[in-house]
């Protein structure tokens, strides 16, 4: 149930989004500037609210292995993703957007409702762990994969970004154990909690061009969202529960390897690549959406 309400939730954001859109309220260019203002402001806000607001913390050894292993999960992922146009015969051209789409799983607008719903608030100081360095491979990795070729020097200056520049001051911030005032606090989180409406209602205007049913007829991305959202998660998790004591830990570990494809691979598409990679990328991210409705519970029964 709780599952249910939060997909609802984002469907809402989504279904704004294309609303808008089929009511020519919202064009592609009104969601290339909503992406610019989720890229720049809400989202780097997020990363900063999960340390300037956290409550409580995490010290010493479980710090570092929840580092550890949230460092291995996105190195593995983001290698099997490599992988995967060559397994399923991905056209040259899509490639790209297609190897971005199953790098990145929605830790934070899902992973992190989901976390608190089922494992308490206390929870997600690990979840927070994964947030900022997923952050730092989205904003890296990322920006390198979906920029255009023969561009290496011009994509690596964007690596330097607002992203990339918010996920190092709250390390530091977690670090230093600073603190900060009321308002910017208020502030903060007022700014981040745009980030998940404003990426689903981005979605949502992308998906205004596309045929519903053209969701469900891609063979090649549907073995992809098999790949990334039952495989991947129930084969991490055989070794994951085998080699760490904390259940806490371990079911943090699940959901975010169990959740869907980053609403913010959409916003990176969007920002750095072609028009026909963002389409791509947004239709990706709802089918695999709608997907884990049933595969989030499924893997959570096979893999705990």
């Amino acid at each position: 149930m709780l599952l249910l309400q939060q997909m609802v939730v984002l469907f809402i954001y989504m279904f704004i989004g294309y609303g808008a859109a089929k009511r020519n309220v919202a064009d592609d260019e009104f969601g290339r500037k909503l992406s610019w203002v989720v890229l720049n402001v809400a989202n780097p806000a997020l990363i900063v609210s999960a340390v300037v607001n956290g409550d409580g913390s995490i010290e010493g050894r479980d710090f570092l292995t929840t580092a550890g292993l949230a460092a291995a999960i996105f190195v593995f992922i983001i290698l099997l993703a490599r992988t995967l146009p060559a397994v399923f015969r991905v056209e040259s051209k899509m490639r790209r957007a297609y190897t971005l789409l199953f790098s990145f799983n929605n830790v934070v607008y899902m992973g992190f409702p989901l976390v608190a719903a089922v494992y308490g608030q206390e929870a997600l100081l690990y979840a927070a762990v994964f947030s900022i360095l997923f952050n730092i491979f989205a904003y890296t990795y990322g920006v390198e994969v979906i920029c255009e070729e023969g561009e290496k020097e011009a994509r690596w200056k964007k690596v330097l970004n607002i992203g990339v520049v918010s996920c190092i001051f709250a390390i530091v911030a977690y670090l230093t154990k600073c603190s900060f005032p009321s308002f910017l606090k208020t502030a903060i989180s007022g700014l981040g909690g745009l980030t998940s409406p404003l990426s689903m209602m981005v979605i949502g205007i992308s998906l205004a061009k596309i045929p519903f049913g053209r969701l469900f007829t891609d063979v090649k991305l549907l073995g992809g969202c098999a790949v990334k959202l039952v495989l991947v998660p129930v084969i991490a998790m055989a070794f994951i529960t085998r080699a760490i004591d904390n259940k806490m830990l371990c079911g943090v570990c699940m959901v975010m390897l169990a959740t869907p494809a980053a609403s913010m691979t959409a916003m990176l598409a969007g920002q750095y690549g072609s028009e026909e990679d963002a389409e791509f990328v947004a239709k990706g991210v709802a089918l695999t959406t709608i997907l884990s409705v049933a595969t989030i519970p499924l893997v959570s029964m096979i893999a705990l």
